[in-house]
């Protein structure tokens, strides 16, 4: 099923995509698999109930072990670091600078001493407003600025990374908006399937962002939503082919959709008529929100990633059908 073999590492393994990752992983005959994260008080364990791996370590407990003996885990033929905190609403830039960046820069430079596959989670936020272009191609990286601190400290590892010359050896990965199963801790941070069909369970309306942009019109934002299933194939993929492809990739689906072409998915996966509200945009986003984004994937194209990615509409009623309202996890 899979050219991976050996003993993996995931990193922030109960959270969102990394649960995923382990699921699909155990869907391909995987278990020799290593977990870090910090479970905390919210309900992410349940993330990983179903799945089947090695060990669980709590991250900090990882973090200081690892730095007494580099060998205290064995070794491992890939590290899959997905761990950080993703919330762009953070303010503690201490936390994120450490959380984000050191961690990062101590397990690259961790897996590059015992050759493993070094796999990273950069963000699509590190391109800021779009202004300088979203292009996975360029080496100009200095060139883009991040709107929140959680997009700066990610950039603030890709250019780390670049300085040191790592990007010739690892890959660097720029999620744009993903979605799907094994969300429901995120908070905030969730997507707006998981929220809106909360709120239409609740009221049978969902609310999205007004504009204050006049090229856009209310609801009529755009972003490249990327289905988790379709984030892992393409993760994976990297891992898949051993040590060919390096550098740093765009992950979405290649289309910009509004809000608007979301939420009316939403409801057509339940079998309802579309019923939006238009609120105002908090004064916490209003200098910090993007209004375009869109992944050119070509470069990943080129690695020879030539699986379909799902459609919108076909992705959403997944989601809704198979795991909102049966609520239900990956690897269930």
């Amino acid at each position: 099923m899979s050219s991976l073999h050996g003993r993996i590492l995931v990193t922030g393994g109960a959270g969102f995509i990394g649960s995923a990752l382990i699921a699909e992983l155990n869907r391909r005959g995987l278990a020799e698999i290593v977990v870090t994260d910090f479970l905390g008080t919210d309900e992410k364990w349940q993330n990983l109930a179903s799945l089947k791996f090695e060990d669980y370590v709590e991250a900090d407990q990882f973090r200081t072990r690892l730095a007494k003996d580099p060998a205290a885990f064995g070794r491992f033929s890939a590290v899959f670091h997905l761990g950080a905190c993703s919330a762009t609403t953070e303010k503690n830039a201490g936390f994120l600078i450490d959380n984000n960046f050191n961690v990062s820069k101590e397990l690259a430079a961790w897996a590059l001493s015992q050759d493993a596959r070094f796999i990273y989670a950069s963000s699509a936020a590190t391109y800021g407003d779009g202004a300088q272009g979203m292009a996975d191609t360029s080496d100009d990286l200095h060139r883009f600025r991040p709107l929140n601190m959680y997009g700066y400290s990610k950039h603030l590892f890709d250019l780390y990374a670049q300085r040191e010359g790592w990007l010739d050896r690892i890959v660097g990965l720029k999620y744009f908006n993903v979605y799907g199963p094994n969300e429901d801790h995120k908070s905030d941070m969730r997507s707006l399937v998981n929220k809106a069909y909360q709120q239409i369970q609740s009221t049978g309306r969902v609310r999205l962002f007004k504009s204050l942009d006049p090229d856009y019109k209310d609801g009529e934002q755009k972003r490249d939503f990327l289905y988790v299933k379709d984030a892992v194939r393409m993760t994976l993929h990297f891992a898949d082919q051993a040590s060919k492809s390096v550098g740093l990739f765009n992950l979405g689906s290649g289309e910009a959709n509004t809000w608007i072409t979301l939420t009316n998915s939403i409801f057509a996966a339940l079998g309802r008529n579309p019923e939006i509200d238009f609120i105002d945009l908090p004064e916490i986003l209003r200098e910090k929100y993007q209004y375009f984004t869109l992944a050119d994937i070509s470069k990943l194209k080129a690695t020879g990633f030539a699986h379909q990615i799902t459609p919108l509409g076909e992705a959403v009623r997944d989601y809704v059908q198979n795991f909102l309202v049966p609520r239900k996890k990956l690897g269930e």
